[in-house]
């Protein structure tokens, strides 16, 4: 039989409502009495997993920005699906609007759902959103995304090395100034690609300059009219250009032909992601391949994992990409 709270409060002298708080993660309870509650509660197996009968999959959104649209999260829930159908479980789909009036309500039932594990989509989560999964942190896994206060298992690109590799492939097409198309919405993984390309930059002995640097809507509407704006006001500009995403990538090249740049015979672009769209764009972008489907797969995989084997440590899985060469640049 599952010990109860009340079980808990009798053995730790605290009161039901402390005890709780403490096993819920809210705020309230002392650092020390927390930790020494959810240690009772773990040795007398409060936490003791159940076989799970279905994989809640949570798409989170802040604001929309990157994921309404996206033709890269349909691969992510496809692979989610497919693995969690191998496994027998069904798979709900739960959409998660902080601006929506019922957020609070919804996740709280999706937490409190213990006969199943959650697949959290976390590309637009920002350090504060990931408070209101604490209580069930033992089920869920952040997929395209992760925190870095909290221990929660994660499953997501390998950002930072893939952009530091595609900076290094424009470094050795020639190109010493390279731009950073960057996304103005400054989601984790942007944050990441960002701290690649300088690093790329930087064992080459090059400088990411500062007008380099141009902050996109991303949108292709948006990247394209922001893109014109950068270009309206700049006499001078890089030879080549890394984006955060091929969304933006493929506005800013919109943008560029406008002004009667050629791309890549005057501007060399690389994009991340590898979207469907890319192989068919006027030029075919050169992009970062991830493994879409094979992430939501992972995610699936590691999850049930862990609730079979109760085990109680976290990790982070990054998964590895590859560069696909098209004809959106050019050797210098």
């Amino acid at each position: 039989m599952k010990i109860s709270v009340r079980r808990i409060s009798e053995i730790t002298g605290y009161s039901p409502a402390t005890v709780s708080n403490a096993l819920n993660y809210k705020k309230g309870v002392n650092k020390k009495t927390a930790e020494k509650i959810r240690a009772v509660a773990k040795e007398e197996g409060y936490f003791n997993k159940q076989k799970i009968k279905k994989i809640h999959f949570a798409i989170f959104k802040r604001n929309g920005l990157i994921i309404d649209g996206s033709a890269f999260h349909p691969a992510v829930i496809e692979g989610v699906e497919k693995q969690a159908k191998l496994f027998g479980l069904e798979t709900i789909y739960n959409y998660l609007d902080v601006k929506d009036k019922n957020f609070k309500n919804s996740v709280t039932e999706i937490i409190e759902d213990r006969g199943s594990a959650i697949v959290l989509l976390a590309t637009e989560m920002q350090e504060e959103d990931f408070k209101w999964f604490l209580p069930a942190k033992e089920r869920v896994i952040l997929l395209d995304g992760w925190s870095e206060e909290e221990s929660f298992d994660s499953v997501l690109i390998n950002n930072m090395n893939s952009s530091y590799l595609a900076t290094k492939y424009l470094i050795n097409k020639g190109h010493k100034k390279i731009g950073y198309l960057q996304g103005d919405f400054r989601i984790q993984a942007f944050k990441d690609r960002e701290l690649g390309v300088f690093q790329a930059l930087k064992t080459k002995g090059l400088v990411l300059e500062e007008e380099n640097i141009v902050t996109l809507g991303t949108k292709i509407e948006s990247s394209f009219k922001t893109m014109n704006e950068y270009l309206n006001k700049s006499k001078t500009i890089p030879t080549a250009f890394f984006a955060d995403n091929d969304i933006i990538a493929i506005g800013a090249i919109k943008a560029l032909k406008k002004h009667g740049y050629q791309v890549p015979k005057d501007v060399s672009v690389v994009g991340f992601d590898d979207i469907e769209y890319c192989s068919v764009s006027e030029p075919p972008l050169t992009t970062i391949h991830v493994y879409k489907k094979e992430l939501g797969e992972l995610a699936v995989k590691l999850l049930v994992s862990k609730m079979e084997e109760e085990r109680t440590i976290c990790t982070r899985t990054e998964v590895c990409t590859d560069l696909v060469e098209r004809g959106s640049v050019v050797e210098i």
